[in-house]
């Protein structure tokens, strides 16, 4: 629905918190300025001034290298000022409340909120307290979302396959615990993607799975047949609040990428995966660094996505001010 938090009453994009509620129309675009960005890196000055005298706060109370890397990369390379708050030395561990941090922040004229944080639903509760002119941009929330990775992950597809409408993507591996996984099917969906597949031992499976708009496979061998795209994830072990597996090493014997498997998809299929990694827990190291492999794609487009949201979500709000 369009009139969601993070849009605004024109439909346009104020926050980028979710993929639900979003329209195909609005990926598009992302995907589409995106393109446009991809020029940038090429450039001896690195630099657009699109946010230019814009000052974004970077909130990361979860480790992150890759998603915080890019951001900062995509604000600088935006011509923002960017402000990183280190959680480890914040107020926040002294037990500010997290209200207070974004209000003290806010009072420091922040334009741009970049969060990720472990408790599902914090990005919305931002983007339900900011000021007026101000945005939040999710960076993962819990289990719940994962939005920009959604998206760039999506370029990557788009940029080896062109279209959507023709394609089999698979999501191999803990779908349960991952907001990565979320925003993917969300996102596939939305773009009219031929068929979605989950493949995944039932203890990792959310429950209702179907009713994402997905076929189950629990068998590997056979949710790989002539695949377009693999997509695996990583074991979110640190969300885990139970045993769910017997052990990683048997995890591998049924749910691990190897070459052998690779050849179960099409010829041309690509093998992605958001990171981080963990070579022989979910993919073996030869298809990992091997020709089909585009992860290391995944990390570049991830700069070019990031500016392309940062910039539409300013273009709006410079039309509204």
């Amino acid at each position: 629905m369009l009139n969601n938090l993070q849009l605004t009453t024109d439909g346009k994009l104020k926050h980028f918190l979710s993929i639900e509620g979003l329209s195909k129309a609005i990926l598009t675009n992302i995907l589409d300025t995106a393109e446009s960005f991809t020029s940038v890196t090429d450039r001896s000055i690195k630099k657009v001034p699109i946010l230019r005298g814009k000052t974004v706060a970077n909130l990361f109370f979860e480790p992150s290298t890759r998603t915080r890397a890019t951001f900062e990369l995509a604000a600088q390379r935006l011509s923002a000022d960017i402000l990183t708050l280190d959680i480890k030395t914040s107020s926040a561990t002294k037990g500010e409340s997290l209200l207070d941090t974004l209000h003290n922040l806010e009072a420091m004229q922040v334009d741009m909120f970049v969060i990720r944080h472990q408790d599902s639903g914090s990005a919305h509760f931002f983007a339900q307290h900011v000021g007026p002119g101000v945005s939040v941009l999710n960076a993962g929330d819990g289990q719940h979302s994962h939005p920009t990775q959604g998206m760039l992950d999506m370029f990557t597809i788009r940029r080896h396959k062109q279209q959507f409408e023709n394609l089999c993507v698979a999501i191999v591996g803990d779908i349960k615990h991952s907001r990565v996984a979320r925003s993917q099917i969300h996102a596939l969906n939305v773009l009219n993607t031929g068929q979605v597949r989950v493949i995944a031992p039932r203890t990792l499976l959310p429950e209702k799975t179907e009713s994402l708009g997905v076929q189950v496979y629990h068998d590997l061998d056979e949710g790989l047949k002539d695949v377009d795209v693999i997509i695996m994830l990583r074991l979110q072990k640190e969300r885990m609040t139970s045993a769910l597996l017997p052990s990683e090493q048997e995890y591998f014997r049924q749910y691990g990428l190897t070459a052998e498997r690779v050849k179960l998809a099409k010829p041309d299929a690509i093998v992605m995966h958001p990171g981080p990694a963990n070579r022989g827990i979910e993919i073996e190291s030869s298809v990992m660094d091997g020709k089909q492999s585009v992860i290391l794609q995944q990390v570049t487009f991830g700069i070019a996505v990031r500016m392309a949201i940062m910039s539409i979500i300013a273009s709006q709000a410079t039309l509204a001010s």
